[in-house]
């Protein structure tokens, strides 16, 4: 096509200066080198001109490839402003005409140059609707077809298919009644291989987001100072609890689809390894958490010790109130693709289903500080936030040995996933050390309380 040598030449001057700003981009803690593009697909052109893009990214000694939508219009393109990339391209996955294109590809299961885009077997998708793109999600894109389906663009790419759509199309074989039906995907090559492009699923207009509710729970609580969090209004408990019940039966349902496998004692070594490897790294660089360091190395060594079974098994991975949606019906778990950071191999590695549940107990804890955070001390607001904390967690966990059974009862196995919410509280630190220094005393209190026996 005449257009892509064009559309290469302004993508390797103007990505490297664009990609820092974008809330997707994984690469902000070094500058970009060089963009080198991949692989360019026409979609639609030559006025407006769509092209699927695959780049590769260089920072120093790491390459990593990202996917884009690059348009180009006669005119000025109906986008944010930091869409707009320069020389009249921009950024097109805001452009509802031209992303619309990609819903219709998918219902006639079309192909363009290595791209297939696929709807799932027996079903039939809907043509002809308009796009709008979800402003709050970061690590990826996504957009709303009419309020019918939602289809997420992957921003990060590797090779295989994505972690995302293998879990839910096991869930989906399984018949779990936790997740948004997957009604499409987009598929392509990296360096030759397959790879997930997209995942189409249905969207659930009515959901509301956990995370939400939750934190709305926590400011009706601090509005009724006198009253105990179980008799205030807006209490959380019951979903809580609700939600820790969808979450064992979601690990179930994923241990029948996929299987499990006990953990030896090497896979605990390893484990107290990654745990301590993570706690040396990040002391090495927050002189705050360095205080607690060899409390949390104890807790980190009594896993070798663990004596009950541990059963591993695929597992969400990256598990939080932001994660989950609550319908008409119940609790929804979304984003199976793991912890955005972490390598391809890690996210698709076999864990203890414990880890989910520490990641949630840990989002309960930000849940009840987020209208703490930057306010003057106030030690019975922080107890009131903290009885609230205390009581969803408890909720959660009573929840999850309800569906999943007493050997399944994460309160049968405390000294582990005591050790996983730590290890989880020390990610949390580098986390809030590099990007919200605010947030950084959330889960260094968390440690405190836990290693000094006040929790």
């Amino acid at each position: 096509m005449p257009e892509l040598p064009e559309v290469s030449r302004a993508l390797t001057a103007l990505l490297p200066g664009w990609l820092p700003a974008q809330r997707w981009f994984a690469g902000k803690d070094r500058p970009v080198d060089e963009v080198r593009p991949a692989g360019l697909t026409v979609l639609a052109g030559p006025d407006p001109l769509l092209v699927h893009a695959v780049v590769e990214v260089c920072q120093g000694d790491r390459t990593e490839l990202y996917q884009l939508l690059i348009g180009r219009r006669s005119g000025v393109p109906e986008v944010a402003s930091a869409a707009v990339l320069g020389d009249g391209f921009y950024e097109a996955s805001g452009d509802a005409d031209l992303t619309a294109g990609l819903l219709d590809r998918m219902a006639a299961g079309e192909s363009a140059g290595p791209l297939r885009f696929s709807a799932e077997p027996d079903t039939t998708l809907d043509p002809g609707l308009r796009s709008r793109p979800i402003t709050a999600e970061q690590s990826n894109t996504s957009l709303v077809y009419g309020g019918q389906y939602i289809l997420k663009l992957f921003r990060k790419l590797s090779p295989g298919m994505n972690k995302d759509l293998l879990l839910h199309r096991a869930l989906q074989d399984a018949g779990c009644k936790h997740i948004a039906r997957v009604v499409g995907s987009i598929s392509g090559e990296l360096h030759g291989e397959p790879a997930t492009m997209g995942m189409l699923q249905e969207f659930l207009a009515d959901a509301v987001d956990g995370w939400a509710m939750a934190t709305t729970s926590v400011r009706d609580l601090l509005a009724e100072p006198d009253q105990p969090a179980a008799e205030a209004g807006g209490d959380f408990a019951g979903e809580s609890e609700r939600l820790g019940a969808a979450v064992a039966e979601v690990h179930a349902d994923l241990a029948t689809a996929l299987g499990t496998e006990p953990a030896d004692s090497d896979e605990l070594d390893r484990t107290v390894r990654a745990m301590t490897e993570r706690l040396d790294q990040v002391s090495s660089v927050v002189p705050e958490l360095a205080v607690h360091a060899p409390a949390l190395r104890e807790a980190f060594e009594a896993v070798r010790a663990h004596e009950s079974p541990i059963v591993m098994q695929y597992i969400h991975g990256d598990l939080h109130l932001g994660q989950v949606l609550r319908t008409v019906s119940g609790w929804l778990l979304l984003d199976f693709e793991g912890e955005p950071a972490a390598p391809v191999a890690e996210r698709h590695a076999l864990r203890s289903p414990l880890r989910d549940v520490a990641g949630m107990l840990r989002s309960f804890d930000y849940a009840a500080h987020q209208r703490l955070v930057g306010q003057p001390e106030n030690a019975d607001v922080t107890r009131h936030a903290m009885e609230w904390a205390r009581r969803n967690r408890a909720a959660f966990c009573a929840g999850y040995a309800r569906a999943a059974g007493p050997v399944g009862d994460p309160r049968a196995h405390a000294g582990l996933l005591r050790a996983f919410e730590l290890d989880k509280a020390v990610y949390e630190v580098a986390y809030e050390h590099a990007n919200r220094p605010d947030w950084l005393s959330v889960p260094l209190a968390a440690i405190a309380r836990s290693t000094d026996g006040s929790e």
